[in-house]
């Protein structure tokens, strides 16, 4: 048997950049896999969602200081975090979330992409499942507008008291990110049911998931949907997380 020839045609094949022993994982024509920044998962189709609902920081100068979850953002240069543990932002409108995620390199995610996230890899109705299970998401919380405005009856769903900063602040409303530890599928993304509203990308204004007060009036679980509302509208429900195309 003649090696020398073997082992010439090797030793070129090594210098074209062609692997002998299978891949070498370090790229694209490698057939790397397509992965996400930390905080986000990998959802089937190629893009990243935020593990958890938005929360923001200011933008100072050229540092950051915390932004209260519990303000409107009235023009303040704010960028879109995504973290466990944390009072997820409100009183935020479609436009603002869009911009904050902008400043993230970040987008707000399309509602098929925000739909099969929530749904999981194998699709259910609710993250965990397909019949609604109490006590897994924070969807059975304490109305606050009753608590401080039961005084203006019918009259109580207007701008300025729907933007009270204490609202979410009352205890049995608004939940720290990922503290219902069931209120998640296989994706591992949290809270996309109940909690907090989150905006999409449609221009005109759209939201899903419910909030923790509702979470079926307007279509159960992940397909909680609510159109009645323009891109530029926010209140204490209001709230947002964001995606990004996977590299």
């Amino acid at each position: 048997m003649h090696l020398r020839p073997l082992f010439a045609q090797a030793i070129g094949l090594a210098f074209a950049g062609i692997a002998l022993f299978g891949p070498t994982g370090g790229t694209e024509a490698s057939g790397r896999a397509p992965s996400c920044p930390t905080g986000m998962a990998l959802i089937e189709g190629g893009y990243c969602i935020d593990r958890y609902e938005g929360s923001l920081v200011e933008i100072v100068g050229r540092g950051e200081a915390p932004f209260s979850p519990y303000e409107p953002v009235k023009g303040h240069k704010v960028r879109a975090i995504s973290r466990s543990g944390v009072t997820p932002q409100a009183y935020l409108s479609r436009n603002e979330a869009e911009a904050a995620c902008a400043l993230s390199k970040k987008r707000l995610c399309t509602e098929t992409e925000w739909v099969a996230a929530c749904k999981g890899k194998k699709p259910t109705r609710f993250p965990y499942g397909d019949d609604r299970k109490p006590g897994y998401c924070n969807d059975a919380g304490r109305s606050p507008l009753q608590t401080y405005y039961a005084s203006l009856g019918d009259g109580m769903f207007q701008f300025e008291p729907m933007n009270d900063p204490r609202l979410n602040q009352l205890t049995g409303t608004l939940a720290r990110t990922g503290s219902f530890k069931h209120c998640t599928n296989s994706y591992g993304v949290y809270d996309m049911v109940g909690n907090i509203h989150e905006w999409v990308d449609d221009p005109d204004g759209t939201f899903r998931g419910g909030y923790y007060l509702d979470t079926h009036l307007n279509g159960d679980g992940c397909d909680y949907r609510t159109i009645a509302h323009p891109a530029t509208y926010h209140d204490y429900s209001t709230g947002f997380r964001c995606c990004k195309n996977a590299q």
